[in-house]
């Protein structure tokens, strides 16, 4: 394998305000388009052989802008679906474990499932022996893309996993960080 490049897509307005999104469609704001273009200059020695993104808008954008490759939107790697949190100010919600399996409030997507379908994906993108991967899409699947790449936060601490706004890792070598 050549490289998976992971990207979490650029900020927008519900990024800028603390809401929870989850599946809700935002785009990227004016700011998130400015952080996709400054990725694009960093990635530009890059030659990508494919191109994934999430199907939601914001995933789309950042992907658009930092190559011209057509895009192979793949569901598996779209953000959980947070149900009755979605649009809610972080403020504005209780105390909840995301990662806790038994979690039911609200109509959250199982962890469980999620992680299985994130699972599912980078097992069949890392078979792509020398491919050069762009992986664009959202902060809850970086979280569990990091897991799957690097193992489990030792302390379980799966915040410190989260990636900010259009920031990347870099994945190689039989997809063990560099």
């Amino acid at each position: 394998m050549k490289k998976i490049i992971l990207v979490r897509h650029g900020k927008t307005i519900w990024n800028k305000e603390k809401r929870i999104a989850g599946r809700k469609d935002i785009p990227l704001c004016e700011e998130g388009i400015k952080q996709a273009y400054l990725l694009k200059d960093k990635l530009k020695d890059i030659d990508f052989d494919i191109v994934y993104s999430s199907p939601l808008k914001r995933a789309i954008q950042t992907a658009k802008i930092i190559t011209d490759k057509e895009l192979i939107l793949d569901d598996r790697i779209i953000e959980r679906n947070n149900g009755l949190l979605e649009g809610k100010l972080k403020y504005e919600i209780e105390q909840i474990d995301f990662n806790n399996p038994n979690e039911k409030r609200y109509n959250i997507e199982n962890i469980v499932d999620f992680r299985k379908r994130i699972n599912n994906f980078f097992d069949e993108i890392t078979k792509y022996k020398d491919k050069n991967i762009l992986v664009v899409t959202h902060a809850g699947v970086g979280i569990y893309a990091r897991c799957y790449f690097e193992g489990e936060p030792n302390d379980n601490d799966y915040s410190k996993y989260k990636l900010d706004n259009c920031e990347f890792l870099e994945y190689e070598n039989l997809c063990k960080k560099v």
